[in-house]
């Protein structure tokens, strides 16, 4: 047996079923977890097995899983809409993060994209999250304590056009009404050449967002929507199925220039 691979008390454990019915539960001796096709499951048990394991139910089985981040993201806590993976996974990519990379995020809400932004920059990087509201950040400390990633995330309190403590930021993620009345400071805390991402769901807000950004010298701005259509492979059968995951976020991305 792997011992990295092992299940030990206070690990996030998938609990997966062939119906798509999922539990994402932390490991904790003395624990009983409810589930739908039987009586609750003594969690003590899972100690020592393996990840990837059958677990036998009195009406099914399941698959002891290790999360993915997708997994924490959509099933965080909310108090707030989130972050799609789909638009997350991207966003990362568009707006250079990495490992070591030094990112601003203005709307904590529930945390959702926090967790995914400290997953990228870890070990080396820090994400500085800002939220108007104390009551939404501490659920997503929460998240982001469950996802064990809190060494790369810094909680802060602040209001539209404060002024950002933190400079030399390599990229910034808005998730706000109304990031326009945000840009002028957020030029003033990004490096030149870093990458800014805003998300909106409507059409007002990205066009009032381009023209802000526009008028603050940032350049390449451009704006998408990603849409997400699962399909159902099946022998002889293939096809897409009814329904998927359209409009979540507009994604409006940007640079700044010196």
């Amino acid at each position: 047996m792997n011992p990295s691979n092992q299940i030990k008390e206070g690990d996030l454990v998938l609990l997966w079923f062939e119906n798509e019915v999922t539990y994402l539960i932390e490991v904790a001796r003395g624990k009983r977890v409810g589930i739908h096709c039987g009586k609750p499951l003594a969690v003590d048990d899972w100690i020592g097995r393996e990840f990837g394991e059958k677990v036998i139910c009195e009406h099914g089985e399941g698959y002891l899983l290790k999360p993915s981040m997708e997994d924490l993201m959509m099933k965080a806590s909310r108090e707030s809409g989130i972050i799609y993976p789909k638009d997350a996974a991207y966003l990362i990519l568009r707006a250079g993060i990495h490992s070591g990379s030094k990112v601003l995020e203005i709307g904590t809400g529930s945390g959702s994209l926090t967790m995914a932004l400290a997953l990228a920059v870890a070990p080396n990087g820090k994400v500085f999250t800002y939220d108007r509201r104390m009551d939404l950040p501490q659920n997503a400390v929460r998240n982001v304590n469950r996802a064990g990633l809190s060494d790369y995330v810094s909680f802060q309190q602040r209001q539209t056009g404060e002024p950002i403590p933190e400079k030399n930021f390599d990229a910034a993620i808005l998730d706000i009404p109304q990031p326009w009345e945000e840009v002028a400071v957020v030029k003033e805390a990004l490096k030149p050449g870093a990458r800014l991402v805003s998300l909106n769901p409507t059409f007002n807000q990205i066009e009032k967002m381009a023209e802000a950004l526009r008028h603050e010298g940032f350049i390449e701005v451009d704006c998408m929507e990603l849409l997400q259509r699962p399909i159902l492979a099946r022998e002889g059968k293939t096809r897409p199925v009814q329904r998927m995951v359209s409009h979540t976020e507009f994604l409006l991305f940007a640079i700044r220039v010196a």
